[in-house]
């Protein structure tokens, strides 16, 4: 199977991460209430999906790679019935993209448990050595894998008891849902790094990485899950513990900006709004001369309005999206790979000819996307380019959970504005301040980890040596 980033190299955004669900909900189908909410939550991976159910004590699990439409058809839901179940889609930030690091992960050692994971632990080689130390047999090289073994193995009487003793040992960022025989948990990491919402159906409860993914239940979004905290979903409700103290967050302020679905709700304010606000901040501090403005869809629509409306310049789309090429597994042909980008976006000269054009977009990694942006546009017509990106320039690996390029790679690193902005072959580039970016989703910036932008990492020790290979690495 071929994904299409791996057929267009030039895919420059930060790659997706993962996203998770759980529902506890006797007389529903919950296979079915996984499947539809796993599908709202594609954007956050599309290398594989899996669907835990628990059915009177039986827990049956069913993960492949692809697509939650590949994975999943009408047999197989019809397959999972159950009173409880968690869901997972996935991208690789820790581990190769096989099927053995895919999820949910499945255990049976003391206890029997399924565990969907979205985050990255920074001491999860430690915590392998530990688990072997001990007899434990690990198949894959997830981190995932690990913290499932962990409350898998752990001698406490109930699941709830090992993740109270097992959720301190954890340093990183996490958000879990565990599925057992008697309940779903979820539990969120001490600083918040990754995000998790809490919804209810009817008089039960179920619980998302993004609460786009109540919407398309009918669930309604009560609240997010606090940093430190757990919730248990079982029979008698919904029992909630805070497990560590919680003293700062850390919010990933990338949510915001790009990973979360625009129809999502985050700390309070809807994603669109955010966006557009940031497109507003942008244009009162980087105007231009200009006739248009356009954005890269999908992802810099939202900041290009906002762009358009306070700078008084006529927003057009000039960019089409296919919007049917998240993943292929045909092989397009020498000719049809040259052409790269234009498998997923193709300029209107009819629009963009003759024109000063503000291109908009929410970030910039390496380059390759852009830099190809601009060249289209130009052989379309465009006078001008001006780039205006709606976040500070991106100068930093994460170690938490978003899989970027390597310091080295990103077009930022050692260049000045003025510099990118020749590398790309643009007539002009102005990156949104740090301090426009808090200002636009109204939260202070001491409760976020804005690491990628800053170099502040919000924990003194991260993951370097091995990046997202690090396990692997270890067991060679």
């Amino acid at each position: 199977m071929t994904p299409l980033d791996d057929l267009c190299p030039d895919r420059d955004g930060p790659r997706d991460e993962c996203g998770v669900f759980g529902v506890y909900s006797p007389g529903s189908d919950v296979a079915r209430l996984s499947y539809f909410a796993l599908y709202s939550l594609q954007h956050r991976g599309q290398e594989s999906a899996g669907i835990a159910v628990c059915d009177e004590g039986h827990i049956t699990t069913l993960r492949e790679r692809g697509l939650v439409s590949q994975v999943f058809d009408e047999q197989k839901l019809r397959a999972l019935p159950g009173e409880a179940a968690i869901g997972h889609v996935r991208y690789s930030t820790t581990g190769s993209s096989n099927w053995e690091n895919s999820q949910p992960v499945h255990r049976s050692d003391r206890r029997e448990v399924a565990l969907a994971h979205n985050g990255n632990l920074i001491n999860a080689v430690e915590l392998r050595e530990q688990l072997t130390a001990d007899g434990v047999r690990l198949l894959g090289s997830s981190d995932s894998e690990v913290i499932a073994a962990l409350l898998a193995t752990h001698e406490g009487p109930t699941i709830e008891d090992a993740v109270q003793s097992v959720l301190p040992r954890l340093q990183g960022a996490f958000s879990i849902v565990v599925l057992t025989r008697e309940a779903v948990v979820a539990f969120r990491d001490p600083l918040g790094l990754r995000p998790l919402a809490l919804g209810k159906l009817g008089d039960r409860y179920c619980v998302a990485s993004e609460s786009c993914a109540f919407d398309m239940l009918g669930a309604q979004f009560v609240r997010e899950v606090a940093p430190g905290e757990m919730l248990s979903l079982g029979e008698r409700g919904i029992d909630v513990r805070q497990v560590i103290p919680r003293s700062r967050d850390a919010f990933c302020v990338f949510e915001h900006i790009y990973f979360a679905r625009p129809d999502s709700t985050l700390e309070g304010r809807l994603v669109y709004e955010s966006r557009r606000k940031m497109g507003e901040v942008l244009a009162r501090e980087a105007p231009t001369d200009a006739d248009i403005v356009i954005g890269v869809p999908d992802s810099g629509t939202p900041a290009a309005n906002g762009y358009a409306q306070a700078s008084g310049l006529p927003r057009e789309d000039g960019l089409v999206k296919n919007r049917y090429v998240a993943r292929t597994f045909i092989e397009p042909g020498d000719h049809l790979r040259k052409q790269g980008l234009r498998m997923k976006f193709n300029p209107l000269p009819q629009v963009v000819g003759g024109k000063r054009v503000v291109l908009v977009d929410d970030s910039i990694v390496r380059g390759n996307t852009t830099r190809q942006l601009v060249k289209m546009l130009r052989e379309a017509g465009a006078k001008e380019i001006h780039l205006r990106i709606s976040a500070p320039a991106i100068r930093h690996p994460c170690h938490y959970g978003i899989d970027m390029s390597t310091r080295e790679e990103m077009v930022a690193h050692g260049r000045t504005v003025e510099e990118i902005a020749v590398e790309l072959g643009a007539d002009s580039l102005a990156y949104l301040s740090l301090g426009g970016v808090y200002e636009a989703i109204g939260a202070p910036r001491d409760a976020h980890c804005d690491a990628c932008f800053s170099g502040d990492y919000p924990l003194e020790r991260t993951l370097t040596a091995g990046g997202k290979f690090a396990l692997e690495a270890a067991l060679r």
